[in-house]
């Protein structure tokens, strides 16, 4: 009988705050921020400095679908948000519901930035793959002349301007030196900056064409209008407008962001003035010593100037402020919203994992709000569970938190050393912590603070393991601690009294000490508290006896040191893992090596049994959770999910749930399902993944000839082959054989009865009562409209030709017109060379090239008709008076006034009402 087991899946995954490869932004409501947490996006509430929502994907997590990018859409009565991942896909998010409506699949590589335009009508994006523009990564882009016309920067050094129209490159803008990182455009539409590692930013005029001069290039949209220097010397990371366009915020690689005030035209003007005033005085200071007919002119020429004074970028845009934060910055965002006193509100996110947001004004910068406490400022080195699982203790340089496993709740944070390995003190009201220093810490769990730090090593503590009594379980006598200064130490637990409270203290006291010839690398200990396992610099491990501290085996066969041990519950297995990406099964009787496993890609950094079984969990530094069979040697399941190397590894009592930690300051839980699996299927399903993997690599264009290459400013069609793109193609292609099939029935049953022969033709029950034609557009109409170009490039030519034969009978129907000359459109383009030489395809082509244009005008007629009909209906509702096309804004603060007014005169009329009444009680009292 085959055995079975059950799986493992991704539970919960807490403890980072803000990626650091991804950019923040605020939601259109302007109350929440937006913050990319590894595969997840969290709308954070700055005030409550808690996570209201999480937006996640609904496939399973993978490094693959970190966000690189967000974007939120300007308009307030859209709710969509755009997420830009690490393997290319878009993601669009309804705000109000935190679910997933559609994914885009253009990029081949990394999303590194997505803009909407005002309207929310258009998305754009730009990646690492270079498949658009061809030139090199897309750093930035922006929107311009109301989502006609799209500027992008690259690392290619230039500024291009695209005719979204038109679908090709209108403007060419030189000037910086090294690579443009990113640029913005104001509210108004006025100027756009950029910025890149030049000292310098980089200001342009937008151009309409209103504004255009008979002289001038009708193309030049951009146009020079100057530079400012910058306060700080490192490149700049982001240039952003607030959404007044009164403020830009100039973000460079490092811990400041500049704060430029952008002045009105008045303003400019008045600095424009005053800065040819003192030009004037400079000049007419020099011209003193020149005879007095030159000085006259020169008295002249600067009067007239100051008449009609040209505005420089100098008179438009002043530093305010320099924000200089703590750590380095990642990523800013403007609050749309604004605020009761001062200018703006800015967020930032910090590389320690925090979100800080700072109220911007004339004369101060402060901050508002910090979120620090869900998450640790650097990576994880240790995970523990407590004895009844209820609580999780993680550790980091800095800080140990208390974590609720269930909920991912951070209960406490207690200041501490740089946390190697920690463990719960049985009661857990106690923990214990190892530290880089040597030093062991002594933390009450109740009261979130740390009571006592014993110097314990003269070098770094690599292990703490409690001694477990006979039964297995963890007793009260004391731990064992092992260390990079050569020494095992094992230590008892004592309760001392404090004079001041007549209060209990916990302390530990060393009892034993065993000396090793080299760094202590690991310590484990039998659960019948028999043997002692050390693991050494010298690739080695010692196995003592616990009551004696006699040796009694020796473990070598690892050709780098082991980093990780793990003793079975029955006490006949120890697991050992290694920096040289193995696994090793050993019996410990005798000291025999069973199996040597090639186990992860890179070091194995931690390994536990499951208790009372032989299955084993390894994490290691490839990002991979591995499950294990220690009897039949074999790779149960591969958990995906962290997004760099993953340190540290605790598994429950009950085998339930596991907790790993890792260098990208998440914590994630796996929890164990009842469902069962089978260890052939699951290696069925790793090579299906293999095969998918590859499909990436299997790019046309790798091995294509140059002239195939589009060139320069072109316009290509997105997307990529997936799994699902090829699946879709295998149905096409079936479905045009099993029509072709039944035409060929059709055709035969026909000839029968012309012979007398022929009776009731049956149906194939397959095309579900459809005719051939309309079985092949109802398969092609299924097809993901993302898919569909793919779709058809995967198609070969002689089923292209097939499909090209029904296109003349699908465009007579209406509504499939638009999908007729899309399909037509990425036929010609894939097999133009072929098309244009098969004489079987002539025919085809020539009855398409009569008919779809005819159809095409038809629906612009119909399109045209309909759009002035719509616009007359609107002009007509406008002039009613419950008219639903009026602007509810305007109606409402009508409405608000009026009940306002209303207010104040009935106060006032209460008042006189009042005063009336004063004096005839006066008088009534006198008489």
């Amino acid at each position: 009988m085959v055995k079975s087991y059950l799986r493992y899946e991704p539970g919960l995954a807490f403890g980072v705050i803000a990626s650091l490869d991804s950019k923040i932004t605020y939601d259109p409501s302007g109350l929440h921020v937006l913050a990319p947490a590894l595969d997840k996006l969290a709308l954070w509430n700055l005030k409550q400095g808690l996570a209201s929502k999480t937006f996640s994907p609904s496939s399973r997590s993978s490094h693959t679908l970190a966000v690189t990018s967000v974007a939120a859409s300007p308009s307030s009565s859209s709710t969509s948000i755009a997420s830009g991942h690490a393997n290319g896909s878009i993601r669009l998010w309804d705000y109000e519901k935190a679910t997933c409506e559609a994914t885009l699949n253009g990029h081949k590589s990394a999303v590194t930035a997505l803009r909407y335009n005002h309207l929310s009508s258009l998305l754009a994006s730009g990646g690492k793959d270079c498949d658009v523009i061809l030139w090199d990564v897309v750093t930035d882009l922006v929107f311009l002349d109301s989502g006609k016309k799209l500027v992008t920067c690259s690392k290619d050094k230039f500024i291009r301007v695209w005719d979204l129209e038109m679908q090709h490159c209108i403007q060419i803008v030189s000037g910086h030196h090294s690579e443009v990182w990113s640029l913005d455009v104001d509210q108004k539409e006025r100027f756009l900056v950029s910025g890149s590692a030049d000292t310098e930013l980089r200001f342009y005029q937008i151009r309409t064409n209103a504004e255009m001069v008979e002289n001038e290039s009708k193309w030049e949209i951009l146009k020079q209008f100057g530079e400012i220097q910058r306060q700080n010397k490192d490149r700049v990371a982001t240039l952003r407008f607030n959404k007044s366009g009164s403020l830009l915020a100039c973000q460079v690689a490092g811990k400041s962001v500049e704060i430029y005030r952008v002045l009105d035209d008045v303003e400019s003007m008045r600095k424009a003035k005053r800065r040819l005033h003192r030009k004037k005085e400079k000049v007419m200071a020099k011209a003193m010593v020149v005879d007095n007919e030159n000085g006259g002119l020169v008295d002249s020429l600067s009067s007239q100037e100051l008449q009609h004074p040209t505005v420089a970028v100098s008179d438009m845009f002043k530093l305010l402020q320099t924000l200089r934060a703590s750590k380095k910055i990642c990523s800013i965002a403007f609050c749309p919203n604004v605020p009761k006193v001062g200018l703006a509100t800015l967020s930032l996110s910090l590389n320690n994992n925090m979100l800080e947001t700072h109220l911007i004004d004339t004369d101060k910068i402060s901050k508002l709000y910090s979120i620090e406490l869900h998450g640790h400022r650097s990576d994880i080195r240790s995970v523990t569970l407590s004895s009844d699982n209820d609580l999780l203790m993680s550790t980091s340089h800095n800080a140990v938190k208390i974590w609720n496993p269930s909920t991912g709740v951070c209960l406490c944070t207690i200041e501490s050393g740089y946390g190697l390995c920690s463990s719960f003190v049985p009661g857990n009201r106690y923990a214990l912590v190892g530290t880089k220093s040597g030093t062991l810490e002594i933390l009450d769990v109740g009261s979130g603070s740390s009571i006592e730090v014993i110097e314990a090593h003269a070098g770094s503590i690599r292990s703490i393991v409690p001694i477990p009594d006979e039964n297995g379980s963890v007793s009260s006598c004391g731990f064992v601690t092992g260390s990079a200064d050569h020494d095992v130490k094992f230590w008892e637990y004592q309760l001392l009294q404090k004079p001041v409270n007549d209060s209990k203290q916990l302390t530990v006291t060393n009892v034993r000490t065993l000396k090793m010839n080299d760094d202590v690398l690991a310590v484990c200990i039998s659960p019948n508290s028999k043997h002692l396992a050390v693991s050494l610099l010298d690739c080695t491990i010692k196995v003592f006896f616990v009551d004696s501290l006699k040796f009694f085996l020796s473990l070598y066969g690892h050709k780098l040191p082991v980093l990780c041990m793990d003793i079975s519950s029955d006490g006949d297995l120890i697991v050992s893992g290694s920096a040289d990406k193995n696994l090793k099964i050993w019996g410990l009787d005798f000291g025999d090596c069973h199996k040597s496993i090639f186990a992860h890609a890179d070091s194995v950094m931690d390994v536990k049994f499951v208790r009372n079984t032989h299955y084993m969990f390894s994490v290691g530094k490839d990002r991979l959770v591995k499950y294990w069979d220690a009897d039949k040697f074999e790779l149960l399941l591969t958990l995906e999910g962290h997004h760099a190397e993953v340190w540290c590894l605790a598994v429950s009592n009950r085998g339930d749930f596991i907790v790993t930690g890792s260098h990208d300051r998440s914590i994630r839980r796996w929890d164990r399902t009842e469902e069962p699996f089978f260890i052939e299927e699951e290696r069925e399903k790793r090579l299906e993944e293999l095969f998918e993997s590859d499909l990436d690599n299997l790019n046309e264009d790798r091995y294509a000839p140059k002239e195939l290459v589009p060139d320069e400013g072109s316009v290509g069609v997105p997307g990529k082959k997936t799994k699902e793109t090829l699946s879709a193609t295998d149905l096409v292609i079936d479905a045009l054989d099993m029509a072709d099939a039944e035409i060929k029935r059709i055709d035969q049953h026909k000839e029968d009865q012309k012979n007398g022969r022929g009776g009731e033709f049956q149906t194939n029950i397959m095309m579900r009562g459809l005719s051939p034609s309309d079985y092949v557009l109802h398969t092609l109409a299924n097809v993901n409209t993302n898919d569909l170009e793919q779709t058809l490039l995967s198609l070969p030519f002689s089923d292209a030709l097939k499909l090209m034969s029904y296109l003349k009978e699908w465009v007579l129907v209406p509504d499939k017109v638009e999908l007729v000359c899309r399909v037509t459109t990425v036929l010609l383009q894939t097999h133009h060379n072929q098309l244009t030489t098969a004489v079987a395809a002539r025919p085809v082509l020539i009855v398409l090239k009569d008919i779809l244009h005819e159809r095409v005008k038809e629906c612009k007629d119909t399109i045209g008709f309909n759009l002035a009909a719509m616009d007359h209906l609107k002009e007509l509702m406008s002039m009613r008076s419950d008219a639903p096309f009026r602007d509810a804004k305007a109606k409402l603060m009508e409405i608000r006034q009026w009940q306002s007014k209303r207010m104040e005169r009935g106060d006032t009329n209460e008042k006189r009402k009042k005063k009336k009444q004063k004096p005839a009680n006066e008088t009534r009292a006198g008489a």
